[in-house]
């Protein structure tokens, strides 16, 4: 960001964008061993990495819910009086 002046004296902060040249080169293409590899296993619909995983969501996700074992859905908890 650069910092200019108005004619009263207050800061103002502009953006202003790097030159072409200074920023990074794109990323490179997967090889295409890994492509093929990538398709094959989800194909056989296994888990791929930076893919949303169903069965993972599934087994992951809270299966308890609030209220469930008591009367008290709004039960505070353990009192804290430092034992």
């Amino acid at each position: 960001m650069t910092t200019t002046y108005t004619a009263l004296g207050r800061q103002r902060r502009i953006f202003v964008p790097p030159p072409a040249a200074s920023l990074p080169p794109p990323a490179p293409q997967d090889p295409p061993i890994y492509r093929d590899l990538m398709r094959t296993w989800a194909d056989r619909g296994r888990a791929l990495p930076g893919r949303h995983d169903p069965e993972w969501a599934r087994l992951a996700a809270p299966t308890v819910v609030r209220g469930q074992f008591s009367e008290f859905s709004d039960f505070p908890g353990p009192p804290r009086d430092g034992r």
